[in-house]
């Protein structure tokens, strides 16, 4: 944990702000119910939640900065010469409309169309470990054509409309700016359907194994024949399906059956000098049916093409890890600069987590009665081995009376505000 703060510390001019953010991201791994300004707080030992505030909204710091420093550790120790970049987006749902980003919009965390804030993040995997390392907070339409809004919320007047593979290509074009070592990039449908995106990919020399929809049009025979991607599927025989394993699953060996179309031509960049086809996945025993673009710089292997595919859920792991064990969806703030804050000292815990659970892999004797330690439970272990000093009973009781004072000025708040509406004529 010490060399991941040590990393940033010196972003910071001040030691105030310095050691705030220290035990910012230990009450992120701390044992508490949820991770806001208050309960981090209480935490830590102060007496109010000011210091925590004032690390997200006014204190001087640059989170891309500490992002930098936070994705130079995380190379360090996970790079690979074949890494994979992965990219995907998750929402928090929000109930008001003033946080940065927030509209009602499909997120795949309710799995339906809610009011919701979506944040498009960038994760890094190797054979060494995989965690997230870049993040965009995603604005609709309806927040850059309101100025006004976006002034509010503290957005840079320089942001215009993105979308969202807009956004993933500029983190993966920082990354690779940054040397970060990676061969290859994977994504979901929403990014692989883009052939902008695609082309982005391409022109940085990145191998993609992309997911596409069942009815995107797949250019065959050179170009001259445009046929979906479904269709493609049932026109295949028995034998031109293998059966792989995708990587290891809590269950066993993921396994899977796969079609390669090698012979795909690409319908945006002809003469790019690499090499297009078209994966299908199926699944061996409901027989649901996905879908990968792919394109490589140099020839290469169905075996790299399904390791690659398998790769991508690594983000979906570490989302599951970075909610449940990070608090990356309980931020309370609404501004950019606190979001951009926020995400950044999570993903900060985050990386504790992956690289502790990945340096204990490496230590450990091989022991066939215990599974290779895992985030949660590294955190458990953190938790009792580092941050478990009892905080004393007058500390909690004062935060018991400090908690409830506020509540009621809030609660009277609101009763005075509600009366003068009501008198209104």
């Amino acid at each position: 944990m010490a060399g991941v703060l040590a990393c940033f510390a010196g972003r910071f001019g001040r030691v105030e702000p310095r050691r705030t953010a220290a035990a910012f991201v230990t009450g992120l791994l701390a044992d508490i119910e949820v991770k806001t300004c208050w309960q981090l707080a209480e935490q830590a030992g102060h007496a109010r939640p000011d210091a925590m505030q004032r690390l997200l909204y006014r204190a001087v710091w640059d989170a891309d900065a500490v992002r930098d420093d936070l994705r130079a550790v995380v190379v360090d120790r996970f790079g690979a010469p074949d890494a994979v970049l992965v990219v995907d987006e998750t929402g928090d749902l929000k109930k008001g409309l003033h946080s940065v980003g927030v509209q009602r919009q499909y997120t795949g965390t309710a799995g339906r169309i809610e009011n919701a804030q979506v944040g498009v993040f960038l994760g890094y995997a190797s054979g060494h470990g995989h965690t997230l390392i870049d993040r965009r907070v995603y604005l609709p339409v309806s927040w850059t054509e309101d100025r006004d809004r976006c002034q509010a919320a503290g957005v840079p007047d320089e942001v215009e409309f993105a979308t969202k593979p807009d956004l993933a290509a500029d983190m993966i074009t920082a990354a690779v700016d940054a040397g970060v070592p990676a061969r290859w990039a994977a994504a979901d449908e929403a990014y692989g359907n883009s052939s902008v995106f695609r082309s982005h990919l391409r022109e940085h020399r990145l191998g993609y194994v992309l997911a596409v929809s069942r009815s995107h049009l797949v250019p065959l025979d050179g170009g001259k024949a445009r046929v979906r991607a479904d269709q493609v599927a049932t026109e295949l025989p028995a034998s031109a399906w293998q059966r792989r394993s995708a990587g290891a699953g809590s269950k066993g060996p993921r396994y899977y059956d796969w079609a390669w179309l090698d012979d795909v031509t690409t319908d945006a960049d002809p003469d790019d000098g690499g090499h297009h086809s078209l994966l299908i996945r199926k699944n061996t025993t409901t027989g649901e049916l996905a879908f990968y673009r792919c394109w490589t710089p140099q020839p290469a292997t169905l075996a790299q093409l399904v390791r690659v595919a398998g790769i991508r859920w690594t983000v979906e792991e570490a989302f599951q890890a970075a909610k449940s064990q990070v608090g990356l969806d309980q931020h309370q703030v609404r501004r950019w600069d606190s979001w951009h804050r926020f995400t950044t000292l999570a993903l900060a815990a985050l990386a504790v987590l992956a690289i502790s659970a990945a340096d204990a892999a490496t230590d450990e004797t091989d022991e066939p009665d215990l599974i290779p330690l895992t985030v949660n439970e590294v955190r458990r272990l953190i938790n009792t081995l580092i941050i478990g000093k009892i905080l004393s009973l007058a500390h909690r009781l004062h935060w018991s009376h400090w908690r409830r004072r506020h509540q009621a000025r809030a609660r009277r708040s609101h009763y005075a505000r509600r009366l003068n509406l009501e008198l209104q004529p």
